[in-house]
């Protein structure tokens, strides 16, 4: 085994190698986000690395897409990153596209040449996690960047030869803030403009501090026709080209679509699930 579990990734990185060059998230202290609070934060070192190349090389030895994990491995530093993208390369050579989670502190720390020089040599995509547009749920939730780096951060990959894939979370501003959590994620993503825009719906994971809120009354959750209209919010707001999907696992209601071409499509879709609420997917069956 050369994965210290739990692994995640992307789902549309489902068919990707996956190279663990990080353990856990160095943030980690989102209070939605219990992902990696077992872990504690380290990298790997290049003698790790270069060891699990060679076993993954000889399961996936076609691979065309890596996805290098873990929380936000963007965090190693360049001069790393670019020899763990030359092993990569030397391990599959016929790797097409390698991509990576980030947080808007990795992107904004790292120098536009940086960012350049990593697109240039393979490192194609970065995955943002936005959250929210709203300063008020972002502070509340810890995310460790304002609105605003969020804005710059996804910017600064894309002018400089990135594609960008963010992800937001239905629910996240709780039933106080709904409404400018709906208004200020479109208002965000609308300046950002990334290719791909992911809507994930809020699953509360017991003993992260959001659940200990709950329990305490503090933070009241959005019920499904909630989500639905807050979801139908935020999409009738968006105005910039890109690959919409919000069919994780964790939403009630699958749909994907490319916008703007399809918004009056994806609106529709919103509207008959709110008419019709037995078509939305019980809470069994999500899942992280």
């Amino acid at each position: 085994m050369i994965y210290d579990l739990p692994l995640f990734r992307p789902p549309s990185e489902a068919k990707s190698v996956i190279l663990q060059a990080t353990i856990g998230c160095s943030h980690n202290k989102c209070t939605f986000c219990g992902s990696y609070k077992m872990k504690k934060f380290r990298e790997k070192s290049l003698e790790e690395i270069r060891r699990d190349l060679l076993i993954l090389k000889e399961f996936y030895p076609d691979a065309r897409r890596m996805f290098i994990a873990d929380g936000n491995a963007f965090c190693i530093s360049t001069e790393k990153l670019l020899k763990i993208i030359s092993m990569a390369k030397r391990a599959f050579p016929k790797l097409e596209r390698i991509s990576i989670y980030a947080t808007p502190m990795d992107v904004l720390e790292k120098s536009d040449e940086e960012i350049a020089e990593l697109a240039n040599n393979g490192l194609k995509l970065i995955y943002l996690g936005v959250e929210s547009g709203d300063d008020a749920v972002l502070k509340e939730v810890k995310k460790g960047a304002t609105s605003r780096e969020i804005l710059k951060a996804g910017r600064k990959a894309i002018e400089n030869g990135m594609m960008l894939s963010v992800t937001a979370i239905l629910g996240l501003g709780g039933r106080k803030r709904s409404e400018e959590h709906a208004i200020n994620t479109a208002k965000l993503l609308n300046e950002m403009k990334p290719h791909y825009t992911a809507f994930l719906t809020l699953i509360v994971v017991e003993g992260t501090p959001l659940h200990r809120k709950v329990l305490r009354g503090e933070f009241e959750l959005l019920n499904k026709r909630e989500l639905l209209l807050e979801l139908r919010r935020i999409v009738e707001q968006l105005e910039y080209k890109t690959v919409f999907r919000a069919n994780h696992a964790s939403n009630y209601l699958p749909l994907k679509a490319n916008l703007p071409e399809e918004k009056e499509k994806l609106l529709k879709q919103i509207d008959f699930a709110l008419e019709h609420p037995e078509v939305l997917k019980p809470d069994y069956l999500r899942a992280l």
